[in-house]
């Protein structure tokens, strides 16, 4: 089944709120490569990160107490949330930033967008059940032709500055594939209480870090930005990650999945819209590519056992 009949199955259930919850958690999220982008010119990667982090954890906290429930870690969750905080918190927040420095907001999502292509790949490795055959290795195969296309012109530029946001991109979709597949190692997986360790377990190192390093003059730059700064730890951070959790817990991961093909859309978007941004055809090209790819591998996938799914 195509992206586009799951969204006509969702209308023809009476799922329609859960569409808009979907369209409006990757809009925030694409909202987080612009601010990210905006802010690194006064702000650093790592400090950005942190920032990040302590925030969308601190809101998420907030919830979770007003529902009664334990923000410490318990058994198992001091690891897990160690591991996710690492792989999807700390590497691609602060790879992200670093390639966002010298690469366009809506290339540095579309590049993002190959995860799921990554999982396929780490779970055709690691899980027997995961074999990549016919339709999921034609949807993988296509996926890599779109990367190719995108990152060609930075690999031909001549130098090394022009290829490295592209591949710290790359490196980013390949830690929160990393991350998604760990997930599936969890038993019983408790979305948002992994998602709260994720923040929390990103922001405390990388401040910690930055403090050490660098110091307070790190930071010195938040009080002129403290608006977009707010935003960003809300409602590009803690608010996408608390609808997602509520589109997975509702719908299960083939309607969030959709993330990977909507995201990349709002960023390119917003980019040629609010930051003039411009599209060069290798980026449309190899963008569609990717995301037929992507479309190609969740409609096989949707055919065999369901995967986890998680998103930063």
């Amino acid at each position: 089944m195509s992206p586009s009949a799951d969204i006509a199955a969702a209308k023809a259930s009476g799922s329609a709120p859960l569409l808009g919850l979907l369209l409006l958690c990757s809009f925030l999220w694409a909202t987080a490569y612009l601010l990210m982008k905006v802010l690194g010119t006064d702000i650093a990667p790592v400090p950005l990160a942190a920032i990040r982090g302590l925030m969308g954890g601190g809101l998420l906290a907030v919830w979770l107490l007003a529902r009664g429930q334990t923000i410490l870690p318990r058994g198992r969750e001091w690891r897990d949330w160690i591991v996710l905080g690492v792989l999807q918190g700390i590497i691609p927040n602060t790879l992200t930033a670093y390639a966002l420095a010298d690469t366009e907001a809506g290339l540095a999502a579309l590049i993002a967008a190959s995860s799921p292509l990554m999982v396929a790949v780490l779970a055709h490795l690691l899980f027997s059940d995961q074999r990549l055959a016919g339709r999921r290795a034609a949807g993988v195969l296509v996926g890599f032709a779109g990367m190719a296309i995108l990152l060609g012109p930075a690999a031909f530029a001549g130098t090394s500055a022009g290829l490295f946001g592209p591949l710290a991109m790359a490196a980013t979709a390949a830690s929160y594939a990393f991350g998604v597949i760990y997930v599936r190692s969890i038993p019983s997986p408790q979305p948002v209480r992994l998602a709260l360790g994720q923040q929390v377990f990103s922001g405390l190192p990388s401040m910690v870090a930055v403090l050490a390093v660098t110091g307070p003059a790190a930071f010195a730059a938040v009080p002129s930005h403290a608006l977009a700064l707010l935003f960003f730890g809300i409602f590009s951070t803690a608010v996408p990650i608390a609808l997602y959790m509520q589109i997975l817990r509702v719908a299960g991961p083939t309607l969030g999945s959709m993330n990977a093909y909507l995201t990349p859309v709002w960023t390119v978007l917003l980019g040629v819209l609010v930051l003039h941004e411009t599209v060069a055809l290798n980026e449309v090209a190899g963008g569609l590519v990717v995301l037929a790819g992507i479309a190609i591998v969740s409609s096989a996938s949707r055919r065999g056992p369901a995967a986890s799914a998680a998103r930063p």
